[in-house]
């Protein structure tokens, strides 16, 4: 299976956790990242090019922090412009069927802050639902989101432990790591 990781994160050079799980996409074989940010310091997306993206590859992972219960700028920007009727849906947009769809992002907070209780009140999984929601109208599999919360206070080891688990999903055809049973989601452990 080859993977594309849409990488959306428009300070890469600040972020430590996006950043690690980057260079862990680019350390896997058959997996390809493709920063947007830095592919486009204009904002302007060449759509043609994206599309010809989409279809050399099995599955798309889009990379990005978790903005505002949803996704930084230039991302919704390339999922308006790049997903298109006629492309990926429609009744001649079949271009994506058969593909997977799979969400890796990351949460400054803890993940006991995103369920009913939490001060985000919902699940992630329920407020990532859009994406699953765009898998099923572009003909995708949404293979279950890979989640680190609580980026601002992992330690070294925990970091390490994540970008671990994440070439792990990328190496696996269904998106799920395999033998350790690890969830998708993990809490954070406060430092100190």
């Amino acid at each position: 299976m080859t993977t594309l990781v849409v990488l959306a994160h428009p300070d890469l050079g600040a972020s430590r956790a996006n950043a690690a799980l980057a260079e862990a996409a680019r350390t896997t074989p058959d997996v390809h990242v493709h920063d947007l940010y830095a592919a486009y310091p204009d904002r302007r997306i060449s759509v043609a090019r994206e599309q010809q993206l989409l279809l050399a590859h099995d599955r798309v992972v889009l990379q990005f922090p978790f903005y505002w219960y949803s996704v930084p700028p230039l991302l919704k920007s390339w999922l308006d412009g790049v997903l298109e009727y006629g492309f990926a849906y429609g009744s001649q947009g079949t271009s994506l069927h058969g593909k997977v769809l799979q969400i890796a992002t990351t949460t400054g907070g803890p993940a006991d802050a995103y369920h009913p209780d939490g001060y985000n009140r919902f699940p992630i999984r329920d407020l990532l639902l859009p994406f699953d929601a765009t898998a099923h109208l572009t003909g995708m599999r949404y293979a279950d989101p890979f989640v680190v919360h609580g980026t601002r206070v992992l330690t070294d080891e925990q970091l390490a432990d994540e970008t671990d688990r994440y070439r792990r999903l990328l190496r696996e055809e269904t998106g799920r790591p395999s033998g350790d049973g690890a969830p998708e989601e993990t809490e954070a452990v406060p430092a100190g």
